[in-house]
């Protein structure tokens, strides 16, 4: 960040601190439990509150130290919290404001809601048409981190050290919600930036949800071929390199590819034309393509590499 963003940001931080919100987590799973964890350790909050359907899962934060305490009913969860961070998975997400937003209409002050999913705009159309417009003190955001682990055992304080958040805020949001969320992420040592609804679920669309598939698909082809066995006891780092996604939760995975139809579909016809033009030219020995081809995506990940290592992630 410029020297002066850092400043306000630190700023801001410093003073969120010192009010200490009660921050209340619904969904304690990997980007959950790691963001609850990261908040308890640097001292953004008061306290931090999980809640969810899996008690074992919420005991199972308290003896971890992610949470401090968690209540069964979702309604004495939302009554508790300054911040309230919809963790859940992204269509469950959208069901959640549908339950929440009518408790908090007509409060003069209620919390500030936002979320982790994937995808922002099935939660936007969801909050409008519950709320008849975008609530104020609902800024939605995505934190560009995670792993194939899942569940609470998963969690990692410093997942987002390093990492970019995007919050995708929209007129006629409150000012001070933004910038509390923005705070509240900026703690975690991530990198916090805006964007577009529309435009982030294209990009996540682009570069998230579209390898997810590919990935799936790649090893769902490969396991379901009748030489299945041979391929994967003599596949090797590429193939375990390309496909580690794979692994990821499966439930979560097709929420977003729903969630996220257009853009996905978008994604995925550019590609298969890009594959199909790729095919032509290995069928048609055209060398000079398949090394143009090979060389120009050799660029681009070098390039994508160099700036990661230029904010100290390590490329996967």
């Amino acid at each position: 960040l410029p020297a002066g963003c850092a400043v306000a940001v630190a700023e801001s931080v410093s003073e969120q601190q010192a009010s200490s919100p009660t921050v209340v987590v619904l969904g304690l799973g990997l980007i959950g439990g790691s963001l609850a964890a990261a908040l308890r350790g640097n001292g953004f909050c008061r306290r931090c509150i999980g809640w969810g359907h899996r008690e074992a899962s919420l005991q199972r934060g308290v003896e971890l130290g992610i949470i401090d305490s968690y209540p069964l009913d979702l309604e004495a969860a939302v009554d508790a919290a300054d911040i309230l961070v919809i963790a859940t998975p992204t269509l469950v997400a959208a069901q959640m404001l549908e339950r929440i937003l009518p408790r908090l209409q007509g409060r003069a002050q209620p919390p500030v809601i936002t979320d982790v999913a994937s995808v922002k705009g099935n939660l936007q159309s969801t909050a409008e048409a519950v709320w008849g417009g975008m609530p104020p003190r609902l800024v939605l955001g995505h934190p560009i981190a995670g792993s194939e682990r899942s569940g609470v055992d998963a969690a990692d304080a410093g997942l987002f050290l390093h990492h970019r958040v995007i919050l995708t805020p929209v007129p006629g949001n409150d000012a001070s919600a933004v910038e509390l969320v923005r705070a509240m992420w900026a703690s975690t040592g991530a990198e916090v930036v805006d964007m577009a609804v529309a435009e982030h679920d294209r990009v996540l669309a682009a570069t998230s949800h579209l390898p997810h598939v590919l990935a799936y698909a790649l090893v769902d082809a490969l396991a379901r071929s009748d030489a299945s066995a041979d391929i994967f006891r003599f596949a090797a780092g590429g193939f375990r390199d390309f496909t580690r996604i794979a692994s990821s939760d499966p439930v979560m995975w097709r929420d977003i590819a729903i969630a996220n139809r257009p853009a996905l579909l978008q994604a995925i016809d550019l590609f298969s034309d890009h594959l199909q033009e790729l095919r032509a030219a290995i069928d048609e020995q055209q060398s000079d393509a398949l090394l143009e081809t090979f060389s120009r995506a050799k660029d681009a990940r070098d390039a994508f590499a160099a700036e990661l290592a230029a904010r100290g992630q390590r490329p996967a």
